[in-house]
């Protein structure tokens, strides 16, 4: 019992004056747990309305002093002070070291712990620190996307500018400069719409601006230089890999003028900064206008101005609807511009859109007629780089980041492969095996490409100008990336994907006697020095171009997949990735049908047989800088396995491909440079002869190839005509693969080699046999000169086929080259496709 008469506690301060006093207010809640709720052991229990200083350790509890009582004696040391405030209903404990802490509810002394110490909360507690959580989440994130991104863009907002027309035309319309491999220059690459007009508003007729806003930017008149809707569409284009994006004609304007096309969120950012700007700064006829007279058309034009001159040859005010229509439409895809299907199709989209947009009356536009663009002038003169070359390299940089839009806006330096010797000698050697000839359906091409680099050597697509219908200079068209029926320049992949089986090799046998049947397919050989002994090895028959071993492998055993693969492998590039075709049915075994390829591929798949079975992506170019001599560009050169996964297998199989084609070079009356070992391949493409035609185009052939290759250079020359045409040489005979495309091979493979040292193939295991299987038979007597001396000279007959795997089952007629009989003198029939040489895939 506490002796003191004013009733004092134990500790007590004797100065109520120091003593803190609980503000005026409802009673505080009771110290201890809710009803009901678990106590700590030994925890004293009180009463309703008891209190917290109520209670005493080990003492009996005493009511609280009255005023008048005397306060105890102060302890040795002051407690710590305890003050109380009501917040929402619940008290907290000060804490002079860290402020308010939890409420009372969460901690008290009395409350329930978990094992780790921790008070174990009510539900309602809980509910309530929750909510307390996701209001703090929520403010963060509103701050983080809203409050942060608003305060950061009105400082972007006044930090930029809008650059002026006239200043983005500056920058635009510089020369390109080539160089050769050796980094001589080769010429420069001037644009035509480098000296252009800015018009006014007034200058640029309606139905333009009209036909653009329609075009590319529906909601112009609108937006503040962006639209949500179209960036909320171009996000969900690129989640699921759709096509559009969500630029407006402000914002694609802001990216011409800056230059800078990187997909990065601080260019973003920017750009939409400068948009807002625009738009709070300019009136939307002016934005229009400033971006039509500074964006990319095509053929070089930049703005509205020089795409209307360079397209058709009037000033942009006398434009109709049709004309707007496909400038409007080619914006999206300048550099395809000389495609008739894409700016056909081009065309479509933009009047379609104009319709939508209340732009044009369906009658108006069902009344429309597609505006053919003049002719593109392109001029071959001295110091410009070759037009074929040039098209070539803007292909390959626009793949690399450097699009055709840009393309002369950097003041850019292309280092390209094309090695000036190289060049030099394959237009002489073109020119010298061309010389005498009269028909004048002959054409031809010729593409070289290094095996250990992938480098493009020598590229000649034909003469860059020719006559037109009128008589007028016009563009000519690039032969050397014009895909044609092979014939039997398509051997080598028949063999390769046999190879790949691994169930044979070149010392396996076949039938290679001639008029072999198929069903109730005939299959010709192409003369007596084609056919050899129903017991012929690969190697033999590919020396001999034998058809029926070869058509025999591919229907019967590879089938015709694989050896479309095998092609794609070696590095043929097939629609949409390249020009080329091979399409998988009988008809790619003898290289006839629907199989076409150009010579630029031809080059670049033998190259990899060339280079041990390491494919390396074909190129033009090595590097690129601007104008600053800054890296913009440099091509890899990557080489990876093409026939296996294993480097060792890939390079077996080339190898093995390599002997077998090392013989067709004596046979064929071709012959390697002094010093070095060379291989390849002779084909042709027999002409499909057509009612009315002379006798003579009976025999006549329609396309011919010789390509081969070196350790150093492969190189694929043809000369044939443009579609199915009977070609005639200066003797009026029949045209081969040796008459005029081996000469001109060896003199290019000459040409180039002469003084460089000699190479000669790796040697490799013969799959399937020892390696001394593949010389030409002692007996075997030499062409005559009446007699192809590639063994072209039969008459090889077959219908079109379908891949079947069954000797007795007939493959399906073609309408157009049905195997009527025996006589019928071609090796491929049927399956033919417009401009394709028909007749029989090949005879030799």
């Amino acid at each position: 019992m506490n002796d003191d008469p004013h009733g004092g506690w134990p500790g007590q301060d004797p100065d109520p004056a120091r003593r803190p006093q609980r503000p005026a207010g409802p009673p505080r809640r009771p110290a201890g747990p809710p009803p009901g709720h678990g106590q700590r052991p030994g925890a004293h229990q009180q009463g309703p309305g008891q209190a917290p200083w109520q209670r005493q350790q080990g003492s009996p509890q005493q009511p609280p002093p009255r005023r008048s009582q005397r306060p105890p004696v102060a302890p040795q040391h002051e407690p710590d002070l305890i003050t109380h405030h009501e917040h929402n209903g619940t008290e907290h404990r000060y804490d002079a070291d860290r402020g308010y802490e939890e409420p009372y509810d969460d901690d008290r002394p009395g409350q329930e712990t978990d094992e780790d110490g921790k008070p174990v909360l009510t539900p309602a507690q809980r509910k309530k620190r929750r909510w307390r959580r996701i209001r703090r989440v929520l403010l963060a994130l509103f701050c983080l996307f809203f409050v942060i991104p608003a305060i950061a863009f009105v400082i972007t907002y006044f930090l930029v500018d809008v650059p002026s027309p006239q200043a983005v035309a500056a920058t635009q319309g510089q020369a390109v400069t080539y160089y050769y491999a050796d980094n001589t220059e080769m010429g420069k690459d001037v644009p035509k719409g480098g000296n252009r007009h800015i018009l006014t508003p007034e200058q640029i007729p309606d139905i333009v601006k009209k036909a653009v806003i329609a075009t590319e930017d529906a909601s112009f008149e609108t937006n503040s230089g962006f639209d949500i809707g179209g960036i909320l569409r171009a996000i969900y284009n690129q989640v699921t890999a759709g096509k559009g994006g969500g630029s407006t004609i402000s914002q694609q304007y802001i990216k011409v003028a800056s230059g800078d096309d990187e997909s990065s969120l601080s260019r973003k950012w920017t750009e939409l900064a400068k948009s807002f700007k625009m738009n709070q700064t300019y009136e939307k006829k002016d934005i229009i206008s400033a971006y039509l007279n500074i964006i990319y058309f095509g053929r070089g034009a930049y703005g509205i101005e020089s795409a209307a001159q360079a397209f058709f040859g009037k000033p942009a005010g006398e434009l109709n609807a049709s004309e707007a229509a496909l400038l409007a439409g080619l914006i999206q895809q300048p550099g395809r511009s000389e495609n008739p299907k894409v700016a056909n199709d081009r065309w479509t989209v933009a009047l379609n859109r104009m319709v939508q947009n209340g732009f044009l009356s369906a009658a108006d536009r069902a009344n429309l007629q597609f505006p053919t663009p003049i002719p593109q002038e392109d001029k071959q003169q001295a110091g410009v780089v070759n037009p074929f070359i040039r098209d070539k390299v803007k292909e390959e940089l626009a793949a690399n980041g450097i699009t055709d839009a840009v393309y002369y806006r950097g003041g850019y330096k292309v280092y390209t492969t094309i090695d000036p010797k190289a060049q030099a000698a394959a237009e002489q050697a073109v020119a010298d095996g061309m010389k005498g000839q009269t028909d004048e359906n002959l054409l031809n091409a010729l593409v070289a490409i290094d095996p250990k680099t992938g480098g493009v050597k020598a590229y000649y697509g034909g003469p860059s100008i020719v006559k037109g219908p009128n008589g007028q200079d016009q563009k000519g068209r690039d032969w050397a990336n014009t895909p044609q029926n092979p014939g039997s320049s398509m051997k080598p992949f028949d063999l390769t994907a046999y190879l790949q089986l691994g169930k044979g090799g070149i010392n396996s046998t076949f039938d290679g006697s001639n008029n072999r049947q198929f069903g109730k397919q005939t299959i010709r050989n192409a003369g007596p020095g084609s056919s050899c002994s129903a017991q012929c090895t690969v190697s033999e028959a590919m020396q001999r171009s034998a058809n029926t071993v070869f058509y025999d492998m591919v229907v019967n055993v590879t089938k015709p997949g694989p050896v479309a693969q095998a092609a794609k492998d070696a590095g043929v590039k097939p629609a949409p990735d390249g020009a080329s075709e091979l399409f998988a049915d009988n008809n790619i075994a003898l290289g006839g049908g629907k199989t076409a390829v150009s010579p630029e591929d031809m080059a670049a798949a033998y190259a990899t047989f060339a280079a041990n079975g390491q494919r390396r992506d074909r190129h033009f170019v090595a590097k690129v800088t601007n104008a600053q001599d800054e890296a913009a560009y440099s091509a890899p050169e990557e080489a990876k396995p093409a026939f296996s996964d294993d480097a060792d297998k890939s390079k077996q199989i080339a190898g093995n491909v390599t002997e077998s084609l090392k013989g067709v070079i004596p046979f064929s009356k071709l012959k390697c440079p002094n010093g070095h070992e060379c291989a390849g391949k002779t084909g042709t493409q027999q002409h499909t002869y057509r009612p009315g035609e002379p006798a003579s185009a009976k025999d006549s052939n329609s396309q011919t190839w010789m390509v081969g290759y070196t350790p150093s250079i492969s190189a694929a020359v043809w000369v044939g005509g443009d579609g199915d045409k009977p070609l005639k040489g200066k003797n009026g005979k029949a045209i081969f693969g040796s008459t005029i495309a081996g000469p001109i091979w060896q003199k290019f493979i000459s040409l180039y080699l002469n003084g460089k040292p000699g190479e000669r193939f790796e040697k490799v295991k013969i799959i399937g046999g020892d390696d001394n299987t593949n010389n030409i038979p002692s007996t075997q007597t030499p062409p005559d000169e009446n007699e192809d001396p590639g063994g072209e000279t039969g008459t090889p007959s077959t219908g079109p086929s379908t891949g079947s795997s069954s000797r007795n089952e007939e493959p399906p007629s073609s309408s157009r080259n049905p195997p009527s009989s025996s006589e019928n003198n071609g090796e491929e029939s049927g399956g033919n496709g417009p401009g394709r040489g028909g007749g029989r895939g090949d005879n030799g």
